[in-house]
């Protein structure tokens, strides 16, 4: 397919859905003057366990591998670690293995070759001694504050900020030098970082690249799709029971298409995906009782219908939620049939130790109601019990005498 794309076919298919291109001229000078692949990177910090809207940044990568683009993704474990320890660093490279099956079977599920994409683990090479030299020199032109700016919509701020969050961004801006690339892809949430790389690459003598962003679709809840939020999104290894029950607790007000997340993953996912499939027009059909299915071509007449109540939540939910159950079917099963990706799934995110409370036994003395008895009095005047040993004074009066230091010629010995 990209052999019979002309450069300006690849060009719109590059920025298809794209919320924001910063300095497109870059792409167009590499695809249509230098007449090769535009090499993209995308980035992804190895946390959380990926959901259904990491879907979003796949089909961008779908559309920039047809495009002839070389693609780079970058299995951010460093990063991770960095961004107020949200994956502790024991555990970073497990959640890289396990990200790098995930991505790998999101795509396969939408027909996507993969032959051009790369996967890159960060410390592969953020670790050596020449990208921390260049670490410090950026950090030398770059201040506190604009760094700190920088990451304010992707780092997670606290008030007693470590300074793990301020080399962030710096680090995400000399990726694009050492990744050797044309452009950086992400989320429209990123746009601050991607400002600071091209502002401050250039001081270092790096060059600029060409930034692409894509816009952020709401989460089921409403609000950013976070894998912090589990109401927000549907893991992709979800069972199709949990698929239905948040499905139906979703935010979706009757006749609001803004800050809907449901149909929002509709124009952002299930149209793109049936459209990468059937390698022509997406479609989205919702089933009606006694009545033909409504069937979408684009999102411009389902969010006419759903404003005029002809779409309403309780038909849109159920087919949004098989939508997604089957979308998941062919991921889970590779999943199932790879013992490997089972493995690190475990080592990845292990299970936490559920630490069982001690009883405590209470001391409550002898003298309480009902207390069993530690030591018993005999009617020959010994005791008998566990602890007869602390009150029994002997076997008779002549030892008892002794023991109590009682002088046996009647007389009393002074104090």
């Amino acid at each position: 397919m990209v052999e019979t794309l002309s450069a300006d076919e690849k060009i719109a298919l590059i920025k298809e859905q794209l919320q924001e291109v910063l300095k497109p001229e870059i792409i167009e000078d590499v695809v249509k003057k230098q007449d090769r692949p535009l090499v993209v990177y995308w980035g992804t910090a190895t946390t959380g366990r990926p959901h259904c809207g990491y879907f979003v940044p796949i089909i961008k990568i779908a559309h920039f591998l047809k495009a002839g683009c070389k693609v780079k993704i970058l299995l951010a474990d460093i990063h991770g670690f960095l961004d107020n320890l949200k994956a502790p660093i024991e555990l970073v490279q497990f959640r890289a293995e396990y990200y790098k099956f995930v991505i790998t079977a999101l795509l396969k599920s939408v027909n996507v070759p993969i032959e051009r994409l790369e996967f890159i683990l960060g410390s592969s090479y953020q670790l050596s001694a020449k990208y921390t030299m260049d670490l410090f020199r950026l950090s030398s032109v770059v201040t506190e504050h604009d760094s700190k700016k920088a990451g304010a919509e992707v780092v997670k701020q606290i008030e007693n900020a470590t300074l793990s969050g301020l080399i962030y961004p710096l680090m995400q801006a000399l990726d694009e030098e050492h990744l050797g690339v044309d452009a950086q892809f992400g989320g429209v949430d990123q746009r601050k970082i991607f400002t600071l790389a091209a502002e401050q690459l250039p001081k270092v003598n790096y060059k600029e690249r060409a930034h692409l962003m894509n816009p952020m679709v709401p989460g089921l809840a409403g609000g950013k799709m976070s894998s912090s939020d589990p109401d927000s999104k549907i893991d992709v290894l979800e069972t199709a029971d949990g698929v239905r029950k948040k499905l139906k607790k979703a935010h979706a007000a009757p006749k609001e298409v803004e800050g809907n997340g449901i149909i929002s993953f509709v124009e952002y996912v299930l149209l793109p995906v049936s459209a990468l499939k059937s390698g022509g027009q997406g479609k989205f059909s919702v089933e009606r009782k006694e009545e033909e299915p409504l069937i979408y071509t684009d999102i411009a007449t389902l969010k006419k219908d759903y404003e005029a109540d002809i779409l309403m939540p309780q038909m849109l939910k159920p087919a949004v939620t098989n939508a997604i159950i089957k979308l998941l079917q062919p991921i889970q099963e590779e999943y199932l049939r790879t013992q490997e990706w089972i493995d690190i799934d475990k080592k990845a995110y292990p299970s936490p130790e559920v630490k069982k409370k001690e009883k405590k036994v209470k001391d409550r003395g002898s003298r309480f109601p009902g207390a069993a008895k530690v030591v018993e009095a005999k009617p020959d005047g010994h005791v008998e019990g566990k602890t007869k040993d602390q009150v029994n004074l002997a076997t008779g009066a002549e030892e008892a005498m002794k023991n109590l230091d009682v002088p046996t010629n009647g007389t009393a010995k002074s104090c």
